[in-house]
């Protein structure tokens, strides 16, 4: 396991202040802003810790409120909603000074058996052969700020392969479709629970942007204010994140200043494992 991996998981983990309350430190990605993934993993992971190890989330709806400041931690308050016979469920709010920054409901379930079937992975080249984010990153180091571009060519925890990359300082006007393989950079332990931690991280990565494809900018257009609104996930089947997982996106919609993703994930062998959807601000600002 690489040190950036195990440093994430150790983000994931959170220090346990009381019976429901959880402090995760912050990482800065190079923008002073705590990555929206982050958020995600630390506070589905402060549910995980307040469930029985027998149940698994199936699905989370969350709402990013604040911009959470990288410089500080954020504190996970769990309210624990429902103990059912099948079902769990919990409420995170994440607190960053005195003010809610993000919650989030998820529900956990038993293992059951059940009806099967799944919509079949599209047919795209394999991650094999493909430039990693960081290679891409580095090619274009000197075009990046500071201090992302410290970040951007520096190990990363989550592999990010691109089936169909774009130039984010001279982006074509593409489709609204992506499909990134993504995968932990090294092998990890046999824990169902960190495997979704880690899945719910990495699902933030070029999410909402698949949005601003047709019209030809990308987030590193300063005239566009990007952020995720709010963000849900199902969970369908065992994965594991230390396997190439393909996460196909698209948006159907833009308006109002909002850009809509759906995506799908599948494992390598080609099985959907989770479904994922998030809507963005996306807004043009005005000029001075």
């Amino acid at each position: 396991m690489t040190r950036v991996l195990t440093e994430l998981i150790e983000l994931l983990s959170l220090e346990r202040i009381e019976t429901n309350l959880f402090r995760g430190q912050s990482q800065d990605l190079g923008w002073g802003q705590v990555f929206g993934g982050q958020v995600l993993g630390q506070a589905l992971s402060a549910a995980a810790q307040t469930v029985p190890p027998e149940r698994q989330v199936h699905s989370l709806h969350a709402y990013f409120l604040r911009p959470g400041d990288a410089r500080k931690p954020i504190v996970y308050d769990v309210d624990r909603i429902r103990d059912g016979q099948s079902f769990t469920t919990r409420r995170v709010v994440a607190i960053q000074n005195g003010q809610p920054i993000f919650n989030m409901s998820a529900s956990f379930q038993v293992e059951e058996e059940g009806l099967d079937h799944a919509d079949s992975m599209e047919s795209v080249p394999g991650p094999d052969g493909l430039s990693s984010q960081r290679e891409i990153w580095s090619r274009l180091a000197h075009k990046i700020p500071e201090p992302f571009r410290t970040r951007a060519v520096a190990e990363q925890p989550i592999e990010i392969r691109h089936v169909s990359p774009i130039d984010p300082f001279h982006p074509e006007k593409k489709e609204a479709h992506e499909a990134i393989w993504i995968r932990a950079a090294g092998a990890l332990p046999d824990d169902p629970a960190l495997h979704r931690y880690l899945l719910a991280y990495a699902s933030d990565h070029a999410f909402v942007t698949t949005a601003l494809r047709p019209h030809g900018v990308t987030w590193f257009d300063f005239s566009m204010q990007v952020a995720s609104i709010d963000h849900v996930m199902w969970f369908h089947r065992p994965f594991r994140m230390d396997d190439w997982l393909l996460h196909v996106i698209h948006s159907p919609s833009a308006s109002g200043a909002r850009g809509l993703v759906r995506g799908s994930v599948f494992s390598r062998d080609g099985r959907l494992v989770a479904s994922t959807a998030q809507e963005g601000l996306l807004r043009r600002r005005k000029r001075g």
